[in-house]
């Protein structure tokens, strides 16, 4: 398996970029402000090092389109999305770019910065209905199995490459974690050695904000995160290792891009799903629980979902997953 550099997310914030970086092109007025915020969205709203650079970004594009940030009015908030509309930028990207303005203006507005918030009237393009991709319980089986296969092809040749070996027995564990748990690529790849509660089968998971939560796993995962450590692990781990949970091949914690590689290697060589991406394994867990009967808040928790409405997007899975079951099976459908 092929991977890049792995660069551990650092938990010094976007706050603590120079001015300089920000851009060449912004005033100094304009890059001092957006330090100020990405250490107010990193130190004050405790969002992720990925989150806050998600948010400088775009509010740096938004500067470089507007001639600057204090001068932001409705009418340069409303030009920018409609030339960034005019890109091709699906509904979805411009409603966070148009979240991102929102936050920055708020907190620009409360600090004094702005005289008025422009971002009151500010309208955010209507979402068209998506369900997400979700794999069927086979399907699943399927996964697994193919990992088990690799890890057994692998094992004949461990002692000419370790490496192959380790990182096997990693994917099937990782793949396992992000089914049994449902938690985020992010989540998963910010786990310590001492987030595994291996008696009860518990994980200790920081999400969003900061905001510690407990989930449960099953033995099937469980197996796979025992090999993993016991017999992977210590053939990739070095100083630089720490007490991560998962490690690149280098060593190091392991990067979210490495993960994302190994679901969509392992998902596509399936053939039978177009289902991709870690999030697929999320969607997956929050769906077979539902279908499973398990209560929506519960699910909720598990998620580390801040509000219900998230999660009531995989009762409307289910519902639609359920009516394409009847019309294919009811003779009278």
């Amino acid at each position: 398996m092929s991977e890049g550099a792995d660069t551990r997310q650092s938990g010094s914030g976007s706050g603590s970029h120079p001015a300089a970086e920000a851009s060449l092109t912004l005033d100094a007025q304009s890059a001092a402000l957006l330090d100020e915020f990405g250490a107010y969205l990193h130190y004050e709203r405790g969002l992720s090092e990925h989150t806050c650079r998600g948010y400088r970004s775009d509010v740096e594009q938004l500067a470089q389109h507007a001639g600057g940030l204090l001068s932001l009015d409705l009418s340069k908030l409303r030009e920018w999305l409609a030339a960034l509309h005019g890109k091709g930028l699906n509904r979805a990207t411009l409603n966070r770019k148009t979240a991102s303005a929102r936050a920055f203006t708020s907190w620009a507005h409360t600090r004094g910065h702005l005289a008025e918030d422009p971002s009151v009237r500010l309208r955010t393009a209507k979402r068209s209905a998506h369900l997400p991709e979700v794999l069927q319980k086979g399907h699943v089986q399927e996964l697994t199995d193919q990992l088990q296969k690799q890890i057994n092809q692998t094992k004949h040749s461990a002692h000419e490459n370790p490496q192959a070996w380790a990182v096997a027995l990693r994917d099937a564990a990782l793949v396992e974690l992000l089914y049994a748990t449902g938690i985020r690529v992010s989540e998963l790849a910010g786990l310590d050695l001492t987030s595994v509660q291996p008696r009860s089968r518990l994980l200790k998971v920081l999400g969003k904000g900061n905001k510690e939560r407990m989930v449960p796993f099953g033995r099937p995962a469980e197996a796979a995160l025992e090999k993993w450590v016991q017999l992977g692990r210590p053939l990739l781990s070095t100083a630089a290792s720490g007490q991560a949970l998962f490690l690149g091949v280098r060593g190091k914690r392991i990067d979210v891009r490495v993960v994302r590689k190994a679901v969509d290697d392992s998902l596509e060589q399936l053939g039978t799903t177009s289902a991709r991406g870690p999030h697929a394994l999320r969607h997956s867990a929050a769906t077979h629980l539902l279908d499973g009967g398990a209560d929506l808040r519960a699910v909720q928790e598990l998620l580390g979902h801040s509000s219900l409405a998230t999660t009531q997007i995989y009762t409307h899975v289910s519902a639609e997953r359920l009516k394409q079951a009847y019309v294919q099976a009811h003779p009278r459908a």
